[in-house]
């Protein structure tokens, strides 16, 4: 058995807070609450608020709580993603498949609804939209924030005009090329290859993002898709929300230790994300986000929660957790700055390479 330092130290810590009289969870749960204080944390994909419509959803559905869990939790800042393929999903065998191909127009005018939820949204809640490098940094003391994000390139129809658009109208600055449609951009996870990875459109999307100051999120593409990206991106990629296995399955969503060592190489963060079948608890999460630190480093970390987005129950699913997995991370073996690099710290370096301040 191979024993890495996480797992040296996460056992250490707990022998020595044992043999002194003390609950190792109440010890480590005081100190991650004192360390998270004024941290600048960030969940680097969310759904929060559920912002996001589903189809039988009316377009001025209420709300659900985001800036209070946000607050006492202490998470500063999400990447809130609309969902640009919704109208084309469907959940079957349990995985969520596009079905249909789109109307012409039918995602651009969805995606244009989805984005003015996520206005609503932040504009309801009092969530203060982040947009430059002052607003992120400015994001601990301003209180709860949001980085607006689409997950899928869909909306854009093979137009490259409307990234601009979404980038000026809807203040855009993270986004995610593909979601669970072979789109015009490139080749998924979950889909037999179409295109071989990215297409043409797809490294112009990237070109343009990395103009604009748009981070550019992978999640959901295939290994080859990754690599083309890697090769063309002159700024840090982001893997929002996935986790690891040594030899992933077929149409999994998992990815290799090979392809999170692509996404580290440009400087970027892949974000561990919490679905209880792989996951079942706080601690299984954190020894979760150690195996990929230990298949990159703790530079190349972070967290994306996919909150109210997966269809089956998370394990974090409340961002009052934030605190418990911060103590998780630290029975682990990580110290208080390299926890606060796993929850967050690590995507400013991404945001400041590539959103023009």
């Amino acid at each position: 058995m191979r024993f890495t330092r996480r797992a040296f130290l996460g056992g250490g810590s707990a022998l020595c807070l044992a043999a002194s009289g003390r609950s190792s969870e109440a010890a480590t749960s005081a100190e991650a609450r004192a360390a998270l204080a004024g941290a600048l944390t960030i969940d680097i994909h969310s759904h929060g608020g559920r912002a996001i419509g589903r189809r039988n959803v009316p377009e001025k559905a209420p709300f659900t709580p985001l800036a209070e869990p946000m607050r006492a939790g202490g998470m500063a800042v999400v990447c809130l993603a609309m969902v640009a393929d919704t109208p084309v999903l469907e959940v079957v065998d349990r995985r969520i498949r596009a079905t249909r191909d789109p109307a012409p127009g039918e995602l651009y005018e969805w995606s244009r609804m989805s984005f003015e939820r996520l206005t609503a949204l932040t504009s309801e809640q009092g969530i203060h939209v982040v947009t430059d490098l002052a607003r992120l940094r400015a994001a601990p003391a301003a209180g709860p924030s949001a980085i607006i994000a689409a997950e899928g390139a869909d909306f854009l129809e093979g137009r490259i005009e409307r990234l601009e658009e979404a980038h000026r109208i809807h203040h855009l600055r993270h986004l995610q090329l593909t979601h669970n449609r072979v789109n015009e951009l490139g080749d998924i996870q979950t889909a037999p290859p179409v295109h071989g990875g990215l297409t043409r459109f797809g490294a112009e999307v990237i070109r343009a993002c990395n103009r604009m100051g748009i981070v550019v999120d992978i999640a959901h593409g295939t290994f080859d898709l990754v690599k083309q990206a890697a090769s063309i991106s002159t700024r840090p990629l982001v893997l929002s929300h996935t986790s690891l296995a040594n030899r992933p399955l077929p149409f999994s969503r998992l990815i290799s230790p090979d392809h999170a060592k692509l996404v580290a190489a440009t400087g970027g963060v892949i974000g561990i994300w919490p679905p209880s079948s792989v996951f079942p608890d706080l601690p299984a999460l954190a020894a979760g986000i150690a195996r990929v630190v230990d298949a990159t480093s703790v530079d190349h970390v972070g967290i994306g929660t996919d909150m109210s987005g997966l269809t089956a129950p998370p394990t974090f699913s409340s961002y009052r957790q934030l605190p418990d997995l911060a103590a998780a991370l630290m029975a682990r073996g990580f110290n208080a700055d390299e926890m606060r690099k796993l929850l967050g710290g690590n995507y400013p370096r991404v945001f400041t390479a590539t959103v023009n301040s």
